[in-house]
């Protein structure tokens, strides 16, 4: 199953947990209808005997009740549990900031200089990269010993990732990175919407069982009668029976769900690292552990589904076990994990303050870039794609051990200045802006002049500063410096991050055209910095629908990867076909150049983003076909690629990894 697919069998199984909720809340107000005739049979059980004193039946009563008493029963009910769960919809809106805050988890600063919290987050930079997934914003849980940690937000590109203080003090980094691969798993399967809307539907159903425990802890200081205090009591011990009653069958579902994909997200952990033993050591860890994995914030019921191990305890033998127990996911990932062997190898828990160094970075002659002789390199290259136009598109959001070395050895082939640079909020907003800087000094000075008089001098002074660095770096290295200067960027004020966007413009539009990396750049940064989408309507357009905005996109990749003259005119031709047979659009004929202004791509990406999950597959493919229409793909394209996934929310990973970072300039 793709990413695609995945998106889409997310969102079935929303329709159907809400179905499901919906049956449960029918239950709840079945029963709370119940006790209201029950409460008005008792209060009014005099007048239901006959002169002959004959006691009707329990059913004779029910059905005497008025019907306004089960109408307005069920009327309160609905309204109370929509009340509560909208009202938590709204508190969960900001996605992963919101449940960060709940838990009280504080967010680790890129410049952090911990030595711990340092390899955490090179671990998760490693694996946003080599997903192709924007890096999330990480927190720390400094109160919870336990080991565990949770994935949270409504998309990719807003994804919070999580660990308990204990996750940091005692799992080494191969367990580390298992655990964070796991969590990974998560943000590209599309759990994580699903966890949150779960959240919002189980808090109304919750509040019904709230309210009896309220009234049953207040009917002893009543200031009835002891038979009112009683009845009160009943009435608070009926609620909260119905209200857990409820709560039960919900968990019951959660559970059944949360269950198979957490055996899914060990899985993909070991695809991504290539390494059993760093999840299965991490489990084990949880096994050898006092603390296990529970929570002692008062939300580790809430939140039981998202975390990676079990945070609160629950009866019934396991029936309710959101998570399968640690033996079963141990035995799955790696049968033949021994624990005692394992232990007696196991490495220290060492805290590196940066990427392990790679073999080849650092001296000796550079591997020859594939599917050339000649060992030219340069991103005006083509090098041999190899693949189709559907295994093109099964790249997205895939999880390959190939793509974390790459990753690896990208950030080590990063200069150590500009490593430092991404850390800050004025670092990174400045090597952002040095990313569009033009090689030649003059066109330079033309852009930074206009960045001074868009009102960004400041801005400018520092880009000038650190641009002779970035310059030097090929576009390989452009999005993976984007992703890793956002969280800084993101840390900055209202007014740098308005800044930071009106230096993008003026740089952008100081020589009167824009490149489609130049766009794009700018789309992505624009998108990243705008306050998360709150989540709303699901996606359900089509390619026909949107068929003049998914032939300006295809025109614009089209125009990408051609040169000018005869030769690149009938390369642009087979390359937008090849993408237009692919969308279902054959016979379209190809957009021209005056027709791709800034102002029609800009509305066809945001039309594009809500294209139903397959049908954004279907897109992404015909690209895919347009690029690799000559059986070749040049690095520009191969980024261009992957900044037009990251704003359409469709990670791609690097997609050359073949070739050593040092050859990308």
């Amino acid at each position: 199953m793709n990413f695609f697919e995945h998106q889409a069998l997310a969102r079935r199984n929303t329709r159907v947990l809400v179905l499901l909720y919906a049956l449960a809340v029918l239950g709840v107000v079945i029963a709370v209808d119940l006790v209201l005739a029950g409460t008005y049979v008792y209060a009014f059980k005099d007048s239901f005997y006959s002169p002959r004193g004959v006691t009707p039946s329990l059913v004779g009563m029910f059905r005497v009740v008025p019907g306004k008493v089960y109408l307005w029963g069920a009327i309160g009910t609905i309204a109370v549990v929509l009340t509560v769960s909208a009202v938590k919809v709204a508190q969960l809106a900001e996605g992963g900031d919101a449940i960060a805050r709940m838990v009280g988890a504080r967010r680790i600063a890129p410049d952090t200089r911990d030595a711990l919290e340092r390899r955490l987050l090179n671990v998760v930079e490693e694996m946003a990269i080599a997903s192709g997934v924007r890096v999330p914003r990480v927190h720390v849980m400094d109160d919870e010993q336990g080991i565990n940690a949770f994935a949270a937000g409504y998309d990719i590109s807003n994804a919070v990732v999580a660990v308990t203080r204990g996750t940091l003090e005692s799992l080494n980094r191969d367990e580390l990175q298992g655990v964070i691969g796991h969590e990974f798993s998560h943000v590209l399967n599309a759990d994580m919407s699903l966890n949150l809307r779960m959240m919002g539907v189980l808090a109304g159903i919750v509040f019904i069982g709230a309210v009896g425990e309220f009234l049953m802890r207040n009917a002893g200081r009543s200031r009835d009668s002891k038979g009112g205090a009683g009845g009160l009591f009943a009435i608070g011990l009926a609620l909260f029976l119905i209200g857990y009653t409820g709560l039960f069958f919900a968990r019951l579902i959660k559970a059944a769900v949360s269950r198979q994909r957490e055996f899914l997200a060990d899985a993909s952990s070991v695809q991504f690292t290539r390494n059993p033993d760093g999840i299965a050591g991490a489990l084990d860890q949880i096994r050898a552990s006092t603390r296990g994995t529970l929570i002692a914030n008062r939300y580790a019921e809430d939140m039981s589904h998202m975390f990676f191990g079990q945070s609160v305890k629950v009866g019934l033998g396991g029936l309710l076990d959101t998570h399968p127990s640690l033996d079963e996911r141990i035995r799955r990932v790696n049968p033949r994990f021994q624990s005692t062997s394992y232990r007696k190898r196991r490495p220290a828990v060492d805290a590196p303050g940066s990427p392990a160094p790679v073999a080849g970075l650092t001296g000796g002659a550079a591997p020859e870039a594939p599917g050339r002789a000649d060992g030219k390199r340069g991103s005006d290259i083509g090098y041999a794609w190899g693949r189709s136009a559907g295994e093109s598109v099964a790249l997205v959001g895939k999880l390959e051990s190939a793509k974390v070395t790459f990753a690896q050895r990208l950030l080590g082939a990063l200069p150590f200045e500009v490593r430092e640079q991404l850390q800050t909020p004025d670092g990174a907003r400045a090597t952002i802006v040095a990313l569009l800087l033009a090689a030649t000094d003059r066109v330079m000075e033309e852009q930074l002049a206009a960045a001074r008089t868009a009102g960004a001098g400041r801005l400018a002074d520092l880009a000038r500063g650190v641009g002779a660095a970035v310059r030097r770096l090929g576009p390989a290295y452009h999005l993976p410096m984007i992703d890793l200067a956002l969280p800084a960027a993101k840390s900055a004020s209202a007014a740098e991050r308005d800044e930071l966007l009106a230096a993008l413009e003026a740089v952008i539009n100081a020589d009167r055209r824009v490149s489609l990396h130049e766009f794009v750049v700018l789309t992505l940064v624009r998108a990243q910095l705008a306050p998360p989408a709150r989540p709303g309507a699901p996606k359900r357009g089509t390619i026909a629908e949107m068929k003049t905005h998914a032939l300006v996109v295809l025109g614009l990749i089209a125009h990408a990867g051609q040169t000018a003259g005869p030769e690149g005119e009938r390369g642009l031709e087979a390359a937008f076909r090849a993408g237009a047979a692919e969308m279902g659009l054959a016979g379209a004929a190809p957009v021209g150049r005056e027709a791709l202004t800034l102002d029609a791509a800009t509305a066809a990406l945001a039309a594009l983003k809500t294209l139903a999950p397959m049908q954004t597959a279907v897109l992404v493919k015909g690209l895919f076909a347009a690029v690799s229409a000559d059986g070749t793909i040049r690095v520009m394209e191969a980024e261009l690629m992957r900044l037009v996934g990251a704003v359409l929310d469709c990670p791609l990973p690097p997609l050359l990894e073949q070739l050593d970072p040092a050859t990308l300039g």
